[in-house]
């Protein structure tokens, strides 16, 4: 078993693709109209899947989930990166706002950044 799709429930899929693909260097996928939404999705260096679909969040449960999440600062997943202090720099340079600068836990390095679409967004390095 392997994941081949993931959601992030995003509040604008214009703007989350924008962003997940300019700042965050995801590559798009599918691009698909589905009346006033998209079938919208992006992947990573990776190739083609796993893929992350940039879901609307149109449901009044996934926009309360959303908002309770970035009130208690929990972030809605985490992106593994090679170098959390270069990602940081990068993203920072690039207007990204972090809530979590690098800080050392333990096996990671994590920070966390708002992906601009209603979500927290972590991004981890494991440490050998």
């Amino acid at each position: 078993m392997k994941i081949q799709l993931t959601s992030v429930l995003v509040d604008d899929q214009a703007k989350a693709l924008e962003f997940y693909t300019a700042a965050l260097g995801f590559t798009l996928q599918q691009d698909v109209p589905l009346g006033e939404h998209r079938w919208l999705t992006v992947s990573g260096d990776s190739g083609e899947f796993p893929q992350i679909v940039l879901e609307p969040d149109e449901h009044p449960a996934a926009k309360a989930f959303k908002a309770a999440l970035v009130a208690d600062g929990i972030p809605y997943t985490v992106f593994a990166v090679d170098d959390v202090a270069a990602e940081f720099e990068r993203l920072s340079n690039l207007g990204v706002v972090f809530t979590q600068p690098p800080v050392p836990m333990g096996p990671v390095i994590t920070a966390v950044f708002d992906d601009t679409c209603g979500n927290l967004i972590q991004i981890a390095q494991m440490v050998d």
